[in-house]
């Protein structure tokens, strides 16, 4: 046995169905299509969720719930980072700018400062909102809490 004498196994081979090649191949007429119905036309394709013409799943569920369009949504920062930032860098006041620059928020972030952790030092901060215990810890160790 050799390459050049290799052949299939008997009956693996066969040939291919020659669809739509008129009426004496056997497969002319319908093109083993069937008769009418949208997959027996050219350019079918089925829609995701199609269900036969049944009211699909997606359509048959109640829809729920409220996107309120006007929400304000805000970057929260706690006052540990505020304390981390203003040790790093050194700093006695910290602005928008600073939390944008340091990768806290971004440039069309609203930050809103929490109360989480504690300031080590004096800080004057810059913020959209305050939580009242963060607002009450700045102005405990004597700085100032500015709203934007």
């Amino acid at each position: 046995m050799e390459l050049h004498n290799l052949k299939p196994a008997k009956g693996s081979v066969r040939k291919s169905k020659r669809i739509a090649r008129g009426e004496g191949s056997g497969n002319g007429d319908t093109a083993t299509r069937g008769h009418k119905g949208a997959k027996s036309r050219s350019g079918y394709s089925r829609k995701l969720g199609f269900e036969g013409g049944q009211m699909p799943l997606q359509r048959r569920l109640p829809k729920f719930g409220f996107h309120n369009i006007n929400r304000v949504a805000y970057k929260p920062i706690n006052l540990d980072s505020i304390s981390q930032l203003a040790e790093a860098k050194k700093l006695d006041e910290i602005k928008v700018e600073d939390f944008i620059a340091n990768g806290m928020a971004d440039r069309h972030d609203k930050i809103k400062v929490l109360g989480r952790g504690e300031l080590k030092s004096k800080v004057s901060v810059q913020a959209h909102k305050f939580s009242n215990t963060a607002r009450k810890a700045i102005e405990d160790k004597g700085g100032e809490a500015k709203n934007v």
